[in-house]
Parts: structure tokens; sequence; C-alpha cells
């Protein structure tokens, strides 16, 4: 327990399995149909687990849809449209299903004839199983992140910071979720922590700017 009386925040690691869902897609139309119809853990798996593949350090799309329309189909104008979405700005995968599904149909009635990818170059739907792993570390003191942050793998980044948004209620990452149990004693740092881009920016560059959070915040704080 901390000295206020609250449970240690228990830090966690975690890696993504990937399993193949049997469905692809060879065109536009193909890759809309299934849209409409994959689970919505895959679509969050084509935007957020290429954060943990080594390729994404400096993609040239930010999601496995645009870079495959890039790539497969030659078309940059709706891959640059894709690449620009933000699934962390909407309320739910179901929102960006249907803006992913919207973008596509208006490039379909923009074009005549639609491209085919390769038969070896179909889009693939993947979904996913998240592996959660307890690193036996904890953390009893806010402050105590300024040193620990540093030294967390990308997978415990990408638990605490990314999927916690889409696991938590009320859709905050795990560090805000904690200090809120402090009744308002580190709102100032917990709006500086949702300063932090949590999509287009990938672990590592993510993982310093949560650090820089902390330090600044804290630095602040010393008399």
């Amino acid at each position: 327990m901390t000295e206020s009386g609250l449970s240690p925040f228990a830090i966690k690691d975690c890696a993504l399995i990937a399993i193949a869902t049997g469905k692809k897609a060879q065109n536009l139309r193909e890759l809309r149909e299934h849209l409409r119809q994959i689970e919505p853990g895959s679509i969050y798996y084509h935007f957020w687990g290429g954060l943990l593949r080594p390729r994404f350090d400096d993609p040239e799309y930010h999601n496995d849809f645009a870079s495959w329309i890039f790539h497969s189909l030659h078309n940059k104008r709706l891959a640059e449209r894709l690449a620009v979405i933000n699934p962390s700005t909407y309320e739910s995968m179901e929102a960006v299903r249907n803006e992913l599904i919207e973008t596509i149909e208006e490039s379909l009635d923009e074009t005549e004839f639609p491209t085919w990818a390769e038969r070896d170059a179909q889009f693939e739907f993947i979904r996913y199983q998240i592996v959660v792993f307890d690193t036996k570390l904890s953390v009893n003191n806010p402050k105590n992140f300024v040193d620990i942050i540093p030294g967390l793998s990308l997978g415990s980044i990408f638990y605490h910071f990314i999927d916690a948004q889409r696991r938590n209620p009320n859709s905050l990452d795990d560090f805000q979720n904690w200090l809120l149990n402090f009744e308002g004693e580190y709102d100032v740092l917990c709006q500086m922590i949702s300063g932090v881009c949590s999509y287009f920016t990938p672990l590592k560059k993510l993982r310093e700017e949560l650090s820089d959070v902390f330090k600044t915040y804290f630095q602040k704080e010393e008399p």
C-alpha cells in the first residue's frame, strides 16, 4: 500500500499475438466488404499493432490499411487520406470502422476501374490476443515514475498508455487512472499526460515524452 493507503501501481508488460482470420482482400471493394463484417479487434490490430512491430519506428503510413493501399494498390491519394485517421480521437472502433468504409467508398466513387493487388500481395485481416506479463515491479509514489519510466519496456508503455485507453471504462491511460485516486493532488500532471499523443508517436519516443512529463512536473514541484 502507498502512504495514503492506496494500492501501488503494478507495472505490467505485454505482447500481441497475431492470429489469422482467413479473410483477404485483393481490391478496394473486397476490403470494404470485409471491413463491414470483421471483428473490431482486427481493426484495432491494424491500427495499433504496428507499434510493437520493428518496422513502425519510421513508417510511411501509420496503419496497415493505408500502407497496403499505397504499396499494393498504388493509390497514394487514398493512402494519404487513410493515414491521417487517428483512432484515439474516435469514441469506438465502430466509429473508426465507419470512417474507413466511408473514405474507401468515396474513393470507389471516384474510380471507374479499381486496381487489383497481386495475388501474393493481398491484404490479410489479422486479429490479436494480448498476453500480459507481471514484471513484479510496482510504484508507491508518483514521483518514482521519474526514475522508472525510462527503463520500462515498450510492451509496458503499450499496455499502460495505449491498451489501457481501450480497456478502461473512462478511456484514460493507466497512469492517469491511478493518479486520480489522489483526490485532485495530481490534476495538473494528468492534464500534462493527456497532452501526449498516443497514436502518431513511436513507442520509444512515447516513452521519452512520458518521462519528460513526469520530470518536468516534479522538477517544478521541488522547492
